[in-house]
């Protein structure tokens, strides 16, 4: 009952998933990332355990196909599931399940992997592909974004449309970008809106952020006031 979209950027090590439907909030059930490892997307009567299973096993070695194969080996419900992953070597596979909803299917470039089911048709897919494989000079996020309207364009899925999301990591353990649309008549409209405001608002701030390689973050507490004086607060830290 979606569509999605797992990329891999190997120039920045990114991994992502942007994704929609005509249901609730699919951000918090379908897409799954982990930095150096992959990317996933666990949908159709979904099961948000696959996810996990299958980055854990990429993260062991495993190839997608592989990974997706030992996650559904104990799913009694892999005929109704669809799954698609990518990982850090551009590898792609899917998994639709014989009784996923028509139409559905999946389709595979280098570093990408486009999955849908109960849409309005194949050109959905193709189409998303498509996109992606021809905006290579985007940045990731707003590749991805050009893709999925491009699959919306071609009809989506076929019951409308009602939430999106976009998650994307780089080197952290958990996501520099995760935006949602939960509910809202165009959600690839919101995502974009929401991620201009990331852009502006979030992006900056992330190299000052505590990470991997700096724990702490930065702690210039001036500098940090001189930005915000920049904004136009009026705002000290207490010494």
């Amino acid at each position: 009952m979606t569509w999605s979209i797992a990329a891999h950027d190997p120039e920045t090590g990114a991994f992502a998933v942007a994704i929609a439907t005509c249901a609730f909030a699919v951000g918090a059930s379908c897409p799954f990332v982990r930095s150096g490892v992959g990317a996933v997307s666990t949908q159709s009567i979904t099961n948000r355990y696959l996810g996990p299973a299958v980055l854990g096993a990429m993260a062991r070695g495993l190839p997608p196909a592989d990974a997706i194969e030992s996650a559904l080996a104990g799913d009694a419900g892999r005929g109704v599931r669809q799954v698609h992953a990518v990982d850090r070597h551009g590898r792609a596979a899917a998994h639709t399940g014989a009784n996923c909803v028509e139409w559905c299917g999946n389709r595979a470039g280098g570093h990408v992997s486009v999955a849908g089911n109960m849409l309005a048709g194949p050109a959905v897919i193709a189409e998303t592909l498509a996109r992606f494989e021809a905006e290579a000079a985007l940045p990731l996020p707003e590749r991805l974004l050009a893709a999925m309207d491009a699959g919306q364009a071609a009809g989506g899925d076929r019951r409308g449309q009602q939430s999106a999301a976009l998650v994307l990591t780089t080197t952290e353990e958990f996501p520099d970008i995760d935006i949602r649309a939960d509910d809202h008549p165009a959600p690839l409209d919101e995502l974009r809106r929401l991620l201009a405001l990331w852009r502006r608002d979030r992006e900056p701030g992330l190299r000052n952020a505590p990470s991997k390689a700096n724990p702490s973050g930065s702690l210039d507490l001036d500098a940090i006031e001189a930005g915000w004086r920049a904004r136009g607060l009026d705002l000290r830290f207490r010494r």
